[in-house]
């Protein structure tokens, strides 16, 4: 049986999104024209899909407590201001301002978040991590679990 437009176009999608491949090298492993699958790409924006996977939570949780530390650090080498030789009254060193508290706060709320929810990035990577495993231990079987892990990949993307 042949396979459909619809199914090269889906194995496509899912090889230069996950296995982060040119576009000519996936025209030629679906066995279609590098400009046909440049323009499902264009025309399904592949790009950000690409793009969101790649931002994992882990990624977000090093940006987030990179920006704490950055906050503290400001705050803990916060200078003294004077205003006529006299001490401008501020919170005291080590204590945020109520914008900085703010910041603080949402960050914080943010990184809780990021620690406790799973997005399709980190079930992408989970999944890869697995396949490698499972290939070093029986081919066949992770071809077949390979084939699974697409069609749940493909089930999340549709019903989210």
């Amino acid at each position: 049986m042949a396979v459909s437009k619809v199914e090269q176009k889906e194995h496509a999608r899912l090889l230069y999104v996950n296995e982060k491949i040119t576009l000519k090298e996936v025209a030629e492993r679906v066995k279609v024209t590098e400009k046909t699958v440049g323009k499902w790409c264009k025309e399904d924006n592949w790009d950000e899909l690409r793009k969101s996977l790649l931002n994992t939570r882990e990624n977000q949780l090093v940006h987030f407590y990179n920006q704490l530390d950055a906050i503290n650090m400001d705050i803990a080498n916060r200078p003294e201001i004077l205003l006529n030789g006299k001490p401008i009254q501020r919170p005291q060193k080590n204590i945020p301002t109520s914008a900085e508290a703010d910041v603080l706060i949402k960050t914080t709320s943010n990184i809780k978040s990021l620690e406790v929810e799973i997005g399709l990035g980190e079930i992408v990577e989970t999944g890869k991590k697995m396949i490698t495993f499972i290939q070093q231990i029986n081919l066949p079987d992770a071809k077949l679990f390979k084939n699974y892990f697409d069609e749940y990949i493909n089930n999340r993307l549709k019903n989210g």
